[in-house]
């Protein structure tokens, strides 16, 4: 077995095939060679292009895989801990849909964590399935969302114990997870599969300083993007199962729909030789970028910039992934989204901002350069913010306390199962009408304030006098609303009857 996980089969094939010198007469038109006439073209895309073949004899066919893809991914399951793992190259939004699909049959029902990524929605809409959409619990020291509480999750199941899975996200964009493990043994005592969107986490679980892996907290389904923290290529994800809860038939059946009939074969080469690299140099492979954060946040404590999951900014019911440092202005003088755009003129690229945090992603491409720049820029940005402020002025206070108040849980730790909602894929006729007036009218648009960034209405969810308060109490603190035609909240788009 040790000799296998030396190999990288899938990647070894494409070379090998490469290696023949074949004439093309099959797809892609490009015959594995670059643009004529264009040195740039040829510099940059002339090794890549020799790997992007299609699915012949020698290279596989993901779809019915029989060679070197059974094997690849034998290797990946044994890898992660699954018992079987199949390979996405239309990154974790595949896997989410293919998940739900295979699983769900119209009108089923499913409990949904309810900031969940777009496409775990988009794969209930396709199945046809009504959801009962939990609140998240909302971190006390950052005010950011995690999973739902386990009160509240029993609560559901108890009221639905017909649902067909619970769906949930963790961790967050942020690095954050909780404890999965209460909720998974929740659900299973039920009977109730456990699918989650681990895009954000394919690292968790490999060292000692990552959060535990949804796999290993008992998760039957777990969807990871290998590209986000990986060493593979954009769009590289796998879809990992374990477990007897699952038609797995059904999920693979899925998956052939949801995914090209023309996958990228570099993308599932660079799947490979992420594995490879795991299996080849273990914990060793995140020293590079875990060296790379630790001089980044080494002097962070003498400037103004602060990081969540760091001293007072750290909660202990929460585990931090390390390779996410997630920044903001202690000071609260400059706004995220103004942070990004500072350590972007200095030559740091942010994964991304809101109105408070900066998000920045190491991987295991991660260098000690990449931290001493970063670490230099927060000094920099720092000084700057110093010599516009003397201290902490009665106005920096404020705008403090004003953040804070954005930021509360408008759901008040309260156990309140949700009704069930349908999200329907047609468009039905709407109108717009007032905020105040639309008690018991169905929804037709999606209402997010940001932050945090939570759907308060979901299209087809009825309106209740308490969506109201949470709306008005979000239009009050000035949040932004995406989703609403009426971004100032005072319209809301209702289906009405044909």
């Amino acid at each position: 077995m040790l000799e296998d996980r030396e190999r990288a089969p899938l990647y070894e094939a494409l070379v090998a095939h490469d290696k023949l010198n074949m004439h093309a007469f099959h797809v892609p038109g490009h015959k594995q060679r670059p643009i004529e006439g264009d040195a740039q073209a040829i510099a940059y895309y002339d090794k890549l292009l020799s790997l992007d073949v299609t699915e012949l004899s020698d290279t596989d066919d993901l779809h019915h895989p029989e060679g070197p893809l059974v094997e690849a991914q034998q290797l990946a399951a044994n890898c992660w801990g699954a018992e079987e793992t199949r390979f996405l190259v239309g990154g974790s939004t595949s896997g989410n849909l293919a998940m739900i699909i295979g699983l769900c049959h119209p009108g089923d029902l499913v409990i949904v964590q309810r900031n969940v990524h777009k496409s775990m929605v988009h794969g209930i809409m396709m199945a046809g399935a009504r959801a009962v959409l939990l609140p998240p619990d909302i971190d006390s020291a950052s005010g950011l969302a995690t999973v739902p509480a386990e009160s509240l999750l029993r609560a559901s199941l108890e009221r639905y114990p017909e649902a067909k899975a619970v769906i949930l996200s963790s961790p967050n964009y942020y690095g954050m997870s909780s404890d999965l493990k209460p909720l998974i043994q929740a659900a299973h005592s039920f009977g109730i599969p456990v699918l989650i969107d681990e895009a954000h986490g394919p690292h968790f679980g490999l060292h000692p300083l990552f959060p535990q892996s949804a796999l290993q907290a008992g998760a039957d389904v777990a969807v990871q993007s290998t590209h986000k923290m990986l060493s593979a290529m954009t769009m590289g994800a796998m879809l990992h199962m374990q477990g007897n809860r699952l038609p797995r038939p059904s999920i693979r059946q899925a998956l052939t729909m949801v995914q090209s009939s023309s996958p990228s074969f570099p993308i599932m080469g660079s799947l490979d030789l992420a594995r490879w690299q795991l299996h080849t140099q273990g914990e060793k492979a995140f020293i590079s970028p875990l060296e790379a954060v630790n001089l980044a946040t080494k002097g962070l404590n003498d400037t103004s910039i602060r990081a969540i999951g760091y001293g007072e900014y750290a909660s202990s019911n929460i585990s931090y992934d390390p390779l996410k440092l997630v920044l903001f202005d202690a000071t609260f003088t400059l706004s995220g989204f103004e942070l990004k755009d500072e350590l972007l003129h200095r030559k740091c690229v942010a994964e991304m901002a809101d109105s408070t945090y900066v998000v920045m992603a190491f991987g295991t491409g991660s260098t000690k350069e990449d931290g001493e720049c970063l670490s230099a820029a927060l000094k920099a940005i720092s000084d700057k913010i110093s010599n516009k402020i003397s201290g902490k002025s009665e106005s920096n206070q404020a705008a403090h306390s004003i953040s804070k108040q954005r930021i509360v849980n408008p759901y008040n730790g309260e156990i309140t199962v949700p009704e069930p909602v349908f999200i329907g894929r047609k468009m039905e006729p709407t109108q717009a009408i007032r905020l105040e007036d639309s008690v018991g009218s169905i929804s037709a648009e999606w209402v997010i304030p940001y932050p945090p960034g939570i759907p308060v209405l979901y299209p087809g969810e009825t309106i209740t006098s308490e969506i109201i308060l949470q709306l008005q109490h979000w239009r009050h603190e000035g949040a932004q609303i995406q989703g609403a035609q009426d971004a100032e909240l005072q319209y809301i788009q209702v289906q009405v009857d044909k």
